[in-house]
């Protein structure tokens, strides 16, 4: 109704009511006899409501809405109407006016109010079960604390929420049973599916308060998820305060990475942004998943400049946008070209004078490698060195290298090329610091498994193949995996890359591991798919069952992180290292696999090939 329409309720229902108490007093032939002083008499007593009802805007709210916000007003401006009408009665009675009892005045405030409130919240009942009674999908919501009663809030205010509220789950013994705006309270059991088909309920809601401890309890997931109810949590940009309202626009669905098991990662980021704010940065490899993330966490602490390097044109162009679009303030330079170019990678460094190095770029599919170790040893290898000569001779104060847990007793070439460039760089490293190498750059590497979401990871992978009905395809029924989030390797990367003192290689904490298999089900489970099977190929070249994050030989070291260690490893001699490194590039340029793989077996004995035309050379 428009707000003049809604007024003119609200008067009605003020004459109506005072009309009622006086009739009752003075008796129906009494108030007809003098019917038009009556009503004359009303109506003076009805403006100070009026004044009321323009004070505190009551007509301005939307009926089938109200709120408590509505009550409240409604309720202010009735008192101011009652106290207004007190003062009349007090005046000395002139001419039209009739003779009105105190106490009429009271009771008809009283059943003014109790109407007005009744009307609205009949109302908001009568227009949420026509409302209800159509295609919004019926949820329960998990929590009953601020941040159950948020979404419930939002659930009821909201035309578009799409969602009917059923019950609230709660973890707590004392809560179910109970009713909360005016649904039942369940408890989180095993029969928390069956309570939800009772409801015809078909999606749960998490409270932004309960989402951590959701994600851990891999039981209640894959109970919901078997029976097909769908999950959505609140996508909050920053952790929720507690008081402010949820949209259930900012609501998303769970998907497959939410759910995998890992432990909450704190970083000192006050540290690092302390280190990095208004310095020079380069990072290399700068579009690829964990460049680019790097480059989003660098950007917000405000370094002076960044100095972004990748050879993947169209990419590349994606951050130079984001950049201009997002951290427009930041001197950026978006560079186009290949890290084992000696000469053009000079001329960045010469021009920039960049004073952190973030190592990113790398080839790194590990069947694509074991097909080109040639190029894996030109840009992996050579790549690293080109970058790690020239941040000495530039005076670079700290390089970071980002390597694998396939460099730990590698089976593949692409791993075995990661373990030679931590060789190289730890080296230089210990050269610089026994005085043999002038410089002042200390290096330090950081080794991590796979990350979810990135170029190559098995997730994107699987979510095409039960989009096209499957196969969903494994390589093998007990392969697993460790995984971690990209922020949350980027946040590890960049505290221990810049709390290290050059030497160290910092390995993660990466949590439990996943079998690829079970992953697999998971997604097609969280899918909704049905008739979708999981087809097991056999290991790929090069494939190992399982990813170490430490060679056996080694030991670890705690760190000012409890997710981060220090691998202690065999130190080699700079020069001897060199001499390798110059005798592989050599043979690499000639392009023959089997020798180019031979030499890579000599510098790091470790590296036994699997699944592999490489494995004759290991007999």
């Amino acid at each position: 109704m428009p707000y003049w329409a809604v007024l003119l309720f609200d008067c009605g229902v003020v004459l109506c009511s005072h009309f009622l108490l006086y009739t009752m007093d003075h008796g129906i032939r009494a108030t007809w006899a003098s019917l038009g002083a009556v009503l004359v008499t009303l109506i003076i007593y009805l403006i100070p409501y009026v004044v009321g009802f323009r004070l505190f805007h009551t007509y301005s709210g939307v009926m089938r809405y109200s709120s408590f916000v509505d009550l409240y007003r409604v309720g202010m401006a009735t008192v101011v109407g009652f106290a207004f009408d007190i003062l009349i009665h007090l005046l000395p009675a002139h001419g039209i006016f009739m003779v009105v009892r105190t106490r009429e005045l009271l009771f008809g405030w009283l059943l003014t109010t109790m109407l007005l409130f009744a009307v609205r919240i009949l109302m908001k009942y009568l227009f949420e079960q026509v409302r209800g009674a159509g295609s919004r999908r019926r949820v329960f919501i998990y929590g009953t604390k601020a941040g159950g009663m948020a979404l419930a809030k939002s659930i009821r205010m909201e035309t578009t929420s799409g969602f009917q509220l059923q019950g609230f789950v709660s973890d707590s013994n004392d809560m179910p049973g109970h009713m909360l705006q005016g649904v039942k309270v369940y408890p989180n059991d095993e029969n928390l599916v069956a309570n939800m088909r009772a409801r015809r309920a078909t999606a749960i809601l998490i409270s932004p308060l309960k989402t951590e401890r959701f994600m851990a309890n891999e039981k209640m997931a894959d109970r919901l998820m078997e029976a097909g109810i769908r999950i959505y949590t609140p996508n909050l940009a920053q952790q929720w305060d507690g008081k402010s309202d949820i949209s259930m626009s900012q609501l998303r669905e769970v998907e497959i990475e939410d759910l995998l098991p890992r432990e909450e990662i704190q970083v000192d980021l006050d540290a690092v942004a302390n280190l990095l704010r208004g310095r020079r940065i380069l990072i290399t490899g700068s579009a690829g998943s964990i460049g680019s993330e790097m480059v989003r966490q660098i950007a917000h602490w405000e370094p002076s400049q960044l100095i972004l390097i990748d050879q993947a044109e169209t990419p590349q162009h994606d951050v130079r946008l984001m950049m201009a679009r997002d951290f427009g303030g930041i001197k950026c330079a978006t560079i186009v070209c290949d890290i084992a170019h000696k000469s053009r990678m000079e001329s960045i460094f010469a021009q920039y004078r960049p004073e952190y190095v973030f190592h990113a770029a790398a080839y790194k599919h590990v069947p694509m490698m074991e097909d080109n170790p040639s190029e894996a040893v030109q840009n992996n290898i050579e790549g690293t060195r080109v970058l790690a000569d020239l941040a000495v001779k530039y005076g670079v104060k700290k390089f970071v290298m980002i390597s694998t847990d396939k460099a730990v007793n590698p089976t593949n070439v692409m791993g075995c090329s990661k373990r030679i460039c931590e060789i190289y760089v730890q080296s230089l490293d210990k050269a610089i610091k026994d005085g043999h190498v002038a410089g002042e750059t200390q290096f330090v590497t950081t080794r991590f498994g796979n990350v979810l979401g990135s170029n190559g990871s098995v997730i994107p992978l699987f979510k095409e193949q039960i989009k096209k009905g499957g196969p969903v395809t494994v390589t093998h029924p007990d392969i697993i995996r460790f995984f971690m989030l990209i922020p949350e390797a980027c946040k590890l990367v960049l505290e221990a890359g810049t709390m290290g003192h050059g030497g160290e290689i910092f390995v993660f904490d990466m949590g439990k591991p996943v079998k690829i298999a079970d992953l697999a089900r998971r997604m097609i489970t969280l899918s909704g798919a049905k008739n979708v099977e999981v087809k097991f190929t056999g290991l790929r070249d090069g494939e190992k069952l399982y990813e170490e994050v430490l060679n056996d030989a080694e030991i670890t070291k705690p760190t000012f992180n409890k997710k981060i260690k220090i691998a202690q490893v065999r130190e080699y001699d700079y020069d001897e290292v060199n001499g390798w490194l110059d005798e592989l590039l050599a043979i690499s340029r000639q392009y023959d696999n089997m020798e180019t793989v031979r030499k890579m077996k000599q510098i790091v004995p470790e590296y036994k090939s699997q699944h592999s035309v490489y494995q004759q050379l290991d007999v």
